[in-house]
């Protein structure tokens, strides 16, 4: 049986500029493009209605810098893909995905190495060590229901297997979505291994809607009551229920166990050849600044990636209450990296996905 070690430890389009400013490889090249910066993330960090951390770094950013952001979003395997078909002729500046594709990045060289200013105060576990990303957002992986049609919050995985969750049960797509990946972590942490959180998926996969290539567009349907339990993470899902008033976030545990996550920061480096690197090194910067790190928990509902920002407002209030009692435990991304594809295939052979 293998197992992986463990140690302790809202799909929204910006504007996409795909012609003039983004033909230019390997730096700058010309007065217009020196004036923008192109972001490829995965969802999350960007609000539904132009209020998340992503809307207001952005618009500072341009505004003290003068240069603007160009913002292109889906899931974290999305991203990394097309950003690897791009390679002969790089059209983003920064990339920003969860775990394990910021891993993916790095080891397919998509990434160059640059520590921002502020990165000497992230963890280490939190960047990588040859300093090719860095997390700008801590983050954990959650699940989200229904509170007003269930009531009370699921506890265990167990429990999904119900009847009354039939078609009323949806997570993201392992190896496409960052969250949804995060799915096959837990399940593989919480059941002892590969073998067993498979056999687990195999009779949940009764429950599910089906595939969802991101995140982001399961919580609007929980909130509706369309789904009932859905995956998702801390940040954008905190960040989803103050306008989302039937969210509620819980994390699994295995009957008669203690409730699990892991962190999923949001990772952010340095594309290889990127059309305009100096703005890209400048925007890496501005999300470790001291500004927008107080402003994570404030605005964008997460966890501040600097270590020396001690917030202190309701959201990271409620944030660490909402912590409380879980068991945190830290995945080998070395080895889910080197055999990812294996898990997903094997996955969608035990999913028939």
């Amino acid at each position: 049986m293998h197992r992986i070690p463990a140690k302790p430890l809202a799909a929204v389009l910006g504007s996409l500029v795909l012609a003039g400013s983004l033909t230019a490889c390997g730096g700058d090249s010309g007065a217009a493009e020196a004036k923008t910066v192109t972001v490829y993330s995965a969802d999350g960090l960007k609000g539904e209605n132009g209020d998340g951390w992503y809307d207001r770094v952005f618009k500072d950013f341009e505004k003290q810098t003068g240069i603007k952001v160009d913002y292109v979003e889906g899931g974290s395997g999305e991203m990394v893909q097309r950003a690897l078909r791009e390679r002969s002729n790089p059209q983003a500046d920064v990339l920003v995905t969860l775990p394990p594709f910021i891993q993916q990045a790095d080891s397919k060289g998509l990434l160059v190495k640059y520590a921002p200013q502020g990165s000497g105060e992230v963890a280490a576990a939190d960047k990588a060590a040859d300093g090719t990303w860095t997390s700008v957002v801590n983050n954990y992986f959650g699940f989200v229901y229904n509170k007003k049609e269930l009531k009370k919050a699921p506890t265990t995985w167990e429990e999904l297997l119900d009847a009354k969750y039939r078609e009323k049960l949806q997570y993201s797509t392992p190896g496409v979505a960052g969250d949804g990946t995060a799915v096959l972590v837990k399940a593989m942490n919480d059941f002892g291994g590969k073998d067993a959180a498979l056999a687990y998926l195999k009779k949940l996969q009764a429950n599910n809607v089906g595939p969802s290539a991101s995140t982001g567009k399961l919580a609007p349907k929980v909130d509706k009551g369309e789904l009932l339990v859905a995956n998702g993470d801390v940040q954008m899902n905190f960040a989803q229920s103050k306008t989302m008033p039937n969210l509620g976030i819980w994390f699994p545990a295995r009957q008669g166990g203690r409730p699990t996550t892991f962190a999923l920061p949001y990772a952010a480096g340095l594309v290889t050849k990127a059309p305009h690197s100096e703005n890209g090194r400048k925007l890496l910067d501005y999300l470790l600044g001291r500004t927008a790190q107080q402003q994570v928990s404030e605005i964008g509902g997460g966890f501040a990636a600097r270590k020396d920002i001690g917030a202190t407002d309701a959201n990271a209030t409620a944030l660490t209450h909402l912590m409380d009692g879980v068991q945190v435990f830290e995945p080998d991304w070395n080895d889910i990296d080197k055999n990812l594809q294996t898990y997903v295939d094997d996955w969608k052979t035990a999913t028939n996905n």
